[in-house]
């Protein structure tokens, strides 16, 4: 469809021509308006350029004027001429019975039109401009009447000027400026793709600015958003006319340009730290920030307060060659350094520095626009989104970097924290066994030491006793011995030096035959070989003692039992301390309705993390089991 459309407009305008040139015989320079059928190319309109800029429209009339077609300009205009003032005389024929309109095209890129109708008496009517939005200027001609016209042009300060003028018929115009703005819609497809790729690039770099707040972010969305801009208006800008576009063409474009160069310096700066990192590098980029700022002022005063476009012009190019040597340093530089981040950076600015070289060449040795690919404008923007796309790559391993760093950090600091932590529960769990050791040594020093004497006083009265010995004394001996056993077992799970395995079971296997001794029933004990060597905290030890001797006690009251057996053994999943006699068995309804000691010794268990059972099993077994990953 794009081809045809192109292929129409050639038809269409090749058709135009020829009927001008018939138009334009050597004995009639009047154009004949009504015979143009769609638009007609004015080659042989006659043409001046005021060399000096001092010469008037009027004035003009008295002048050598040269045809256009002697100029043999081909696709711009001379350099020179890009400061000069422009003159077209157009000369036009309305043969009909009605008042006739058609439009003037000079070509592209023109500041100003401004356009004057010859009267007979050669005065000159300036004509309403009605071109400086779109570069169309509306021209009347009276029903019958011949007029001619001198149009003023003042060019844009720009080199890709070029002078075509066309008339095109009233009823053509909008068709005319459709073929003529989409005669490249491949070209603008893809120039608008890649606006879309530095746009969605433009506000990833804002969004992580935002979060992060790291400047280097803001500066690579601050260069995108002026690439972005400089494809989006060129893309839109092409192929159009009018104040707007010639504004672009000849100024606006250079200053996102060189603005873009700034924001590019500054985010390598910052990506690299080339402050801290590489001092000479950093001061190269300063000379080149205040550099391109001089030039963008520079080049300001110029386009706006001189005429010199020759040293314009040459601004401009340095500009260029400024924005290829940075390049070129970021390659160089990144040769000599093994620094993954430079990488990212030389292989960006290689991909720029390629495209920008292909499409300068494509300039200079134009291969004709039959496809995408032979339009210089495609390399170039190829490059910078290129360009852009691995400053990305090198933000986002750089963030990754920084984050695995900061976590690192973070991590390290924790431990520390935690260390210290650790410290002073430690510190303060030594200070309290410490504590607990001194009470129990004072314990057993001082109130061991008085109820020991209780009990020898109690038995030594007992045996001076000639007669029945008093149940006073009985039971002041009796206390005493429960006393004294009671508080061994608070000295024992009080001390630090007995918070072992090895320690507990020593102390259960002691207290167990001592407990039955004497009592017609037999205790046997079973130790399991090769028990873990773990830490058994005094709490511990002491609710694991406490509910062992509230069983054998309940064994030797209740049980009618004649052997106990306690076994300490290591099972899958932890370790299981059973304990089982041969007695009548337990009633576990009434336990449940009416006992306390189970309820009360399964919760010290559950305390302890200890899982708790009773059954009757050929007697009564009571299982603790302790869960421990092996």
């Amino acid at each position: 469809m794009k081809a045809m459309k192109s292929l129409l407009f050639t038809f269409l305008l090749s058709g135009a021509i020829f009927s001008s040139q018939a138009q334009t015989s050597p004995d009639s320079i009047f154009s004949d308006i009504t015979a143009i059928r769609d638009s007609t190319f004015l080659k042989n309109c006659l043409v001046f350029i005021d060399s000096n800029n001092n010469t008037s429209p009027v004035a003009t009339l008295q002048k050598n004027w040269k045809t256009l077609s002697d100029l043999n300009i081909k696709n711009v205009i001379p350099k020179n001429w890009i400061t000069k003032k422009i003159y077209l005389q157009i000369n036009l024929f309305n043969p009909g019975k009605t008042i006739d309109t058609v439009y003037l095209h000079p070509g592209l890129m023109y500041s100003s039109i401004k356009t004057f109708a010859v009267s007979g008496n050669h005065q000159l009517n300036q004509v309403m401009d009605l071109s400086r939005e779109d570069g169309y200027q509306p021209l009347t001609i009276n029903a019958g009447g011949k007029q001619t016209f001198i149009v003023t042009l003042q060019s844009a300060k720009t080199i890709f000027n070029n002078l075509k003028p066309l008339i095109i018929r009233k009823e053509f115009i909008q068709k005319f400026q459709e073929i003529h703005y989409y005669k490249y819609a491949s070209q603008q497809t893809v120039g608008y793709l890649f606006s879309g790729i530095l746009l969605m690039m433009f506000f990833f770099s804002l969004v992580n600015y935002l979060l992060s707040l790291k400047k280097e972010f803001l500066f690579n969305a601050c260069y995108t958003g002026c690439m972005f801009l400089l494809i989006f208006l060129t893309t839109y800008f092409e192929r159009q006319s009018g104040v707007l576009a010639s504004f672009f063409a000849s100024y606006a474009a250079f200053i996102l340009l060189a603005v873009g160069t700034i924001f590019y310096i500054a985010f390598t700066r910052k990506f690299l730290d080339t402050k801290q990192y590489y001092p000479i590098l950093n001061k190269i980029f300063v000379w080149e920030e205040w550099g391109v700022f001089i030039i963008i002022l520079s080049f300001s005063f110029l386009h706006f307060f001189t005429g010199n476009f020759q040293l314009q012009n040459l601004l401009e190019n340095l500009m260029k060659v400024t924005a290829l040597l940075i390049g070129i340093v970021y390659i160089v530089f990144s040769l000599t350094q093994k620094n993954r981040l430079l990488n990212y950076l030389a292989i960006g600015s290689l991909v720029l520095i390629t495209g920008s070289i292909i499409s300068f060449y494509i300039l200079f040795h134009p291969m004709g626009r039959k496809s995408v690919f032979s339009s210089a404008i495609f390399y170039y923007e190829f490059g910078i989104a290129g360009e852009l796309m691995f400053f990305l790559l090198g933000l986002t391993y750089k963030n990754r970097i920084e984050l695995i760093s900061k976590i690192k950090e973070q991590e390290s600091s924790k431990l520390d924290i935690e260390k210290q932590s650790y410290e002073t529960k430690l510190a303060v769990l030594n200070a309290k066994q410490k504590e607990r050791n001194r009470i129990s040594a004072d314990m057993h020093d001082e109130l061991g030491a008085g109820i020991t004497a209780i009990r020898l006083y109690s038995e030594l009265a007992k045996s001076k006793t000639e007669k029945e010995v008093m149940p006073e004394i009985e039971k002041i001996s009796d206390s005493a011995n429960e006393l004294l056993t009671n508080m061994n077992a608070i000295i024992w799970a009080m001390s630090s030096n007995n918070d072992s395995l090895e320690n507990m079971v020593a102390y259960i296997r002691s207290y167990s035959q001592e407990y039955f001794e004497n009592t017609g029933i037999k205790c046997k004990i079973n130790i399991m070989e090769g028990l873990p060597d773990i830490v058994v905290w005094g709490e511990f030890r002491k609710n694991v003692f406490l509910v062992i001797k509230e069983t054998l006690n309940n064994i030797l009251k209740h049980s009618k039992a004649t052997e106990v057996t306690i076994t300490l053994t290591k099972v899958q999943g932890g370790l299981s301390l059973y304990v089982q006699d041969n007695g009548m068995g337990i009633n576990l309804e009434k336990v449940r309705r009416f006992g306390n000691g189970l309820k009360n010794m399964k919760k010290r268990m559950d305390e302890m993390n200890i899982q708790f059972s009773i059954e009757n099993n050929n007697g009564t077994l009571i299982t603790l089991h302790y869960p421990m990953q092996w």
